[in-house]
C-alpha cells in the first residue's frame, strides 16, 4: 500500500484567498518564531539542500500543479534530486534519483521510515491503528508482522487462486457478451470491467462469500449510493491534503471546517465504518456455517481479537483499519497498472503481437481444441515476456507515484546535505523511473525489451533491492501487499490478452489515444479506454 499527494482542495481560487487570509496573521508570527529559534540552536549553520524561491506563508505551494509528480520532476531539473521544498509551513525533502533513494530508504532507513501525521488518513484509519500510516514505533511492527503472516503471505495469495480465476471467468464472459459480431462490433470501456474484476478477487479474499458491493447500497439525496462510489471518495480523502497538512495549527483546522472538508471526511468515515460493521456482524453470526478453509481475512483479523499474538492488543478498530488498507491499497493500484498496459499495449503492436504469441503458445500447449482458451494458474510462472510488460508498465506508471511519505524522526545526513528531524519526505517514484541516467535516451518509451536477458535492465526488479524501479517503496514501509497485487495484475492480463484480439475504435489512431493522467491516491487514466476486441479461436490442432 502506497499514498500520493492531491492538491484539488489548494487549486480552488476561493481557497487560496480564504487560507492566506486566514492564515496570514498567524503564520507570519509562526514565520518569525521559527527563524529566531533556529538562529539559536544554530539551525542556520546547517547544509540544507538546495531549495526553490518561495513566497510568503503559502512556501512553494504555488509551484505544485494538479499533477505533483510532473511539477516536482521539473523544479528537480533545476534545483537538483535532493530538493528541500517548504509547503506552507512544513519542509518537505524530495528525491528525485535512484542514488537518493537508495541513501533514504536503505542508509538511512531507519531514520527515515515514520510517518507525517495527516488529519485524513488518521482519520479513516481508525487512529493510525493500520499498516499504511502509522507511525513507526513497536505497535506497527507487531501490526506489519502480523498482517504479512496472516493475510499477505505466499500461502494466501496461493489461496486466493479460486477467487481469481472465478473473476477472469466472469469477466471474460462479460467482455464477450458485450463484443458484438460483424460490423456491429462497438467499443468497450474497459474502466468498469477491470474494477469490477478486481474488486470481487480482493473482496472475495477479504469477505468471503458474504461479500457484495450491493450489500452497501445506500440512498442519498434521492440516488443510490455504492460502495465503488464510497471508495472514490474514500480514496480522495487518503490522497488529499488538508490545509492542516500545511499549517498544522488552528488556523489550518479553521479552513478545513470552512471549506467543508472535516465534514465531508465524517460523512465518509461514517458510511465506510457502517459496511465494515455489516460485515463483522456476519462474520459473527452463530448461524453462519464454519469455514473449511481457516477463514477468510476478516475471520482470521477477528482471531486475533480473540487471542492475542505478541504484545499487540488487537481491537476492531485494528480490524477496520487494516480492511481499509486492504481495499484502499489492493484494488485500484491492480486496476490502474491493468488499463495502463492494456493502454500501451495497444499503441505497440509489435509488442502486443509478442506477448499474445507467447500466452497463446503456452496455453495451447497445456489445452486441448475443445477447450476455451484460458490461462491457468501454473502458466504464469512461463510468461516470462508478459512479466516484462508488467515491470515496464509498473516503471512508467507506478500507481502511487509519490509513494507514501515519509517523516524523518532525527538528523540524517543525505546526499552531503543536512536534512533535520520532523522533516517530510517525497520519493517521486515517477521520476526515478523515468530517469535517462538510469534507463538511457528512451526512459520515456515503452519498451519491455530493455528487460530481456540481453537488455540493458535485465538484472533490475520490483522487489525493493533497485532503487532505480520502485513502484512499491522499499526498506521498512515497503508496500507488503508486492506478491498479491502483481499476481492479480500478471493473471488478469494475460487472460485478457490470450482470450481476445484487441483493436482501437475505428478511426482512431495510436497517436491519437489519449494518455493524460488524473486522480489524487493513484493516478489513472483521465479518460476511459474504449477498445473493440474479438474473441480469439484457437486454430485447429494437426
Amino acid at each position: 500500500m502506497a499514498v500520493s499527494l492531491s492538491w484539488h482542495l489548494l487549486a480552488q481560487p476561493q481557497l487560496w484567498q480564504l487560507l492566506v487570509l486566514a492564515l496570514l496573521p498567524i503564520v507570519s508570527l509562526s514565520l518569525i518564531t521559527s527563524i529566531r529559534r533556529s538562529r539559536s540552536s544554530g539551525k542556520g549553520d546547517l547544509n540544507l539542500p538546495s531549495c526553490p524561491a518561495r513566497v510568503p506563508v503559502l512556501g512553494n505551494l504555488h509551484q505544485l500543479g494538479s499533477l505533483p509528480h510532473r511539477s516536482l520532476r521539473e523544479l528537480a531539473r533545476r534545483h537538483g534530486p535532493v530538493m528541500l521544498l517548504h509547503l506552507g509551513m512544513v519542509p518537505t525533502l524530495v528525491i528525485s534519483s535512484a542514488s537518493a533513494a537508495k541513501e533514504v530508504m536503505k542508509d538511512q532507513d531507519v531514520s527515515c521510515c515514520s510517518r507525517p501525521a495527516s488529519p485524513g488518513p488518521i482519520r479513516l484509519s481508525y487512529g493510525r491503528r493500520d499498516v499504511a500510516f502509522a507511525p513507526y514505533n513497536e505497535c506497527w511492527r507487531e501490526t506489519r508482522r502480523l498482517f504479512i503472516m496472516e493475510v499477505l503471505s505466499l500461502g494466501r495469495v496461493k489461496a486466493a487462486w479460486g477467487a481469481r480465476q472465478e473473476q477472469v471467468e466472469k469477466l471474460v464472459r462479460a467482455l464477450g457478451a458485450q463484443a458484438g459480431e460483424g460490423q456491429k462490433k462497438k467499443a468497450v470501456a474497459l474502466d468498469e470491467h477491470i474494477f469490477r474484476l478486481v474488486d470481487g478477487i480482493i473482496g472475495t479474499v477479504a469477505f468471503g462469500n458474504v461479500y457484495g458491493t450491493e450489500m452497501f447500497a445506500r440512498k442519498d439525496k434521492g440516488k443510490e449510493r455504492r460502495f465503488q462510489q464510497v471508495l472514490d471518495e474514500a480514496m480522495d480523502m487518503m490522497g488529499s491534503f488538508s490545509a492542516e497538512d500545511f499549517f498544522p495549527n488552528a488556523a489550518g483546522r479553521l479552513v478545513d471546517r470552512l471549506t467543508g472538508l472535516v465534514g465531508r471526511r465524517e460523512r465518509i468515515f461514517r458510511e465506510l465504518d457502517a459496511f465494515y460493521e455489516a460485515v463483522i456482524r456476519q462474520h459473527l453470526d452463530p448461524a453462519r456455517p464454519k469455514p473449511d478453509n481457516g477463514g477468510d481475512l476478516v475471520d482470521v483479523l477477528l482471531s486475533l481479537c480473540k487471542e492475542p499474538r505478541g504484545t499487540l492488543s488487537f481491537t476492531m478498530d485494528h480490524v477496520k483499519a487494516l480492511l481499509m488498507n486492504t481495499f484502499v491499497g489492493g484494488i485500484y493500484t491492480s486496476s490502474v497498472t491493468i488499463l495502463w498496459a492494456m493502454s500501451e499495449l495497444i499503441r505497440k503492436p509489435r509488442v502486443l503481437k509478442k506477448v499474445q504469441e507467447e500466452i497463446r503458445a503456452v496455453v495451447g500447449s497445456n489445452n486441448g481444441s475443445d477447450r476455451e482458451p484460458r490461462v491457468q494458474p501454473d502458466d504464469v510462472p512461463k510468461l516470462s515476456y508478459l512479466k516484462m510488460v508488467v515491470k515496464e508498465t509498473l516503471r512508467l506508471y507506478p500507481p502511487v507515484t509519490l509513494l507514501l511519505p515519509r517523516e524523518t524522526m532525527r538528523q540524517v545526513k543525505i546526499s552531503g546535505y543536512d536534512v533535520p528531524a520532523k522533516t517530510r519526505v517525497l520519493v517521486n517514484a515517477w521520476a526515478i523511473g523515468r530517469d535517462a541516467a538510469s534507463w538511457g535516451e528512451d526512459a520515456e518509451e515503452f519498451d519491455p525489451d530493455r528487460f530481456e536477458p540481453a537488455g540493458s535492465a535485465h538484472q533490475v526488479d520490483f522487489n525493493g533491492g533497485h532503487f532505480e524501479l520502485l513502484p512499491f517503496g522499499a526498506g521498512r514501509r515497503m508496500c507488503p501487499g508486492l506478491a498479491m497485487g502483481v499476481t492479480n495484475v500478471e493473471f488478469t492480463l494475460a487472460n485478457l490478452l490470450c482470450c481476445f484480439d484487441w483493436a482501437l475504435p475505428e478511426g482512431t489512431t495510436a497517436g491519437e489515444l489519449s494518455m493524460e493522467e488524473d486522480g489524487s491516491l493513484t493516478f489513472h487514466r483521465k479518460t476511459p479506454l474504449l477498445l473493440v476486441l474479438t474473441p480469439y479461436v484457437p486454430p485447429p490442432r494437426a
